[in-house]
């Protein structure tokens, strides 16, 4: 490409790794071998909202699973929540804390996954480290008590889902108006048993990563920090929900710009589409694109919260609220200490939910009311809010359906976050294979899943090209 007196080059990452899904980036460079812009491009396309036309509504708790086999429990229990309403029926107690127990299992297991597994080799290993060993097999290599203990706390999380929907991957659980079955006492003991062990590698997990953190403040307060709006569930009293409570919109000052019911999500988000990517920019609807656009995930989760609800993952939530006085925390890096503070909630609500009487009682169905035509279910999924927006005609054959998932809400922020590292570490002079491992991890920074956003799966070696203004091939990393 050549703009007037300006040689433009371009260097394609494709695909990018340690990611759920498929995605490239390309870094459109200046004569000069200084970055001028880059994008992450999504270049598959999503058919669930449209194929789905035409099927019964109950359908849905298990055709969404197969989205995804990362994050098939949030599109099950998102599901669920629309279904719950479009039959009119509340689920009894029970089966709520049954799906909130599966839901924690997600999380540990999610959240676990990413700290040891896709961002724990950057870190633990360093972004320039030899791509033959910056992976897990390395993280084993360099730890292998540690690497152990992250794997038994992924299975803990893996098992919970397994008892409770009879399987690890696309678990058959949920109904509408509640679940399918009970939590047998052994089952619970068994889980309470093992509980503390799995909450003490988490812990020692945050320590590792502020240790990290503290070695690396200079780095983390240049990686990709802007500001930006926020978007996370909260409960009446401000604490953080993941499961069910209001959404609560926040600008980049802190200040809180809408809080409603999920249900009516229209009425405050939009979606923009560009021409480069598939995967849609939601936007705070009054605001416009971009300036409405908004950040989700842990960070956004525990910047529009005001504290947490169970007391060891309160204490780190202080020490999180203090990197900016109480103001947004900007930096996206810190996204991964705000994953495994989330990850320790997890673990001390499964705690509190499965040390609750009720959750082994057999009321698990509530009544229906008859079809109702239409359900909006929301939940926050490990890597952001997830919508689930049903209609359907009088025999409850769906009609219109409508999935906003985590990765599409960050889509300007990921795109955002690409450019200024690029920006901050690409030389286009002297390439190397850890500048451009940099623009990769501010992309891992968000744990996308573009199986979610797109419906695409697989990764596949990574091959990066430095392009000629004529299109020859410059340079070629491959790993």
């Amino acid at each position: 490409m050549i703009r007037g007196e300006d040689k433009m080059q371009k260097i394609t990452i494709e695909p990018v790794t340690r990611i759920e899904g498929h995605a490239k980036v390309t870094i459109h460079m200046g004569a000069k071998g200084k970055v001028e812009n880059a994008f992450m491009h999504v270049n598959e396309f999503r058919g669930f909202e449209k194929f789905t036309e035409g099927r019964p509504f109950f359908e849905m708790l298990q055709i969404t699973p197969r989205i995804c086999g990362i994050c098939p429990v949030s599109h099950h229990l998102a599901s669920a929540k629309a279904c719950d309403r479009v039959i009119g029926a509340t689920p009894p107690r029970t089966a709520g804390l049954l799906r909130e127990l599966m839901h924690m299992g997600q999380f540990i297991q999610s959240h676990s996954m990413h700290f040891f597994e896709l961002a724990g080799p950057d870190m633990l290993l360093g972004f320039d480290a030899d791509p033959a060993i910056r992976n897990v097999v390395g993280v084993i290599q360099a730890n292998p008590e540690l690497a152990l203990k992250a794997v038994q706390s992924r299975a803990f999380g893996q098992e919970i889902i397994r008892k409770l929907g009879g399987k690890r991957v696309h678990p058959i659980h949920s109904i509408p108006g509640g679940v399918n079955g009970p939590l047998s006492a052994e089952d619970c003991d068994d889980f309470l048993s093992r509980i503390d062990e799995v909450m003490e590698t988490i812990k020692l997990a945050i320590t590792v990563a502020k240790g990290w953190f503290e070695a690396n403040r200079e780095l983390v307060d240049k990686f990709a920090v802007f500001p930006s709006g926020y978007l996370g569930l909260v409960d009446e009293q401000g604490g953080l929900q993941l499961y069910d409570g209001r959404l609560r919109l926040m600008d980049k000052n802190g200040k809180t710009l809408e809080e409603f019911d999920p249900k009516n999500y229209l009425e405050h988000i939009a979606e923009h589409v560009e021409n480069w990517s598939y995967l849609k920019f939601p936007y705070y609807r009054k605001l416009g694109y971009p300036a409405g656009t908004y950040r989700v995930g842990p960070l956004a989760r525990l910047n529009v919260a005001e504290r947490i609800n169970t007391p060891l993952a309160n204490e780190e939530f202080a020490n999180f609220k203090a990197l900016s006085d109480g103001k947004p925390v900007e930096g996206t890096l810190w996204y991964h200490y705000a994953r495994l503070i989330e990850d320790l909630y997890a673990i001390e609500r499964a705690k509190e939910i499965l040390l609750d009487p009720e959750v082994t009682s057999t009321n698990l169905v509530g009544d229906s009311k008859g079809l109702t035509g239409e359900g909006v279910g929301c939940l926050e999924a490990p890597r952001g809010t997830l919508f689930h927006h049903y209609k359907t005609d009088q025999n409850g054959m769906l009609t219109k359906v409508n999935l906003i998932v985590a990765t599409g809400h960050n889509n300007w922020a990921i795109n955002k976050s690409v450019e200024m590292v690029a920006k901050s570490f690409v030389d286009g002079k002297k390439l190397t294979e850890g500048m451009l491992n940099r623009v990769e991890a501010a992309i891992r920074a968000y744990d996308p899943c573009f199986s979610c956003s797109t419906h695409a799966i697989g990764a596949m070696p990574m091959v990066i090209e430095l392009l000629g203004p004529d299109g020859e091939i410059i340079e070629r990393i491959s790993r």
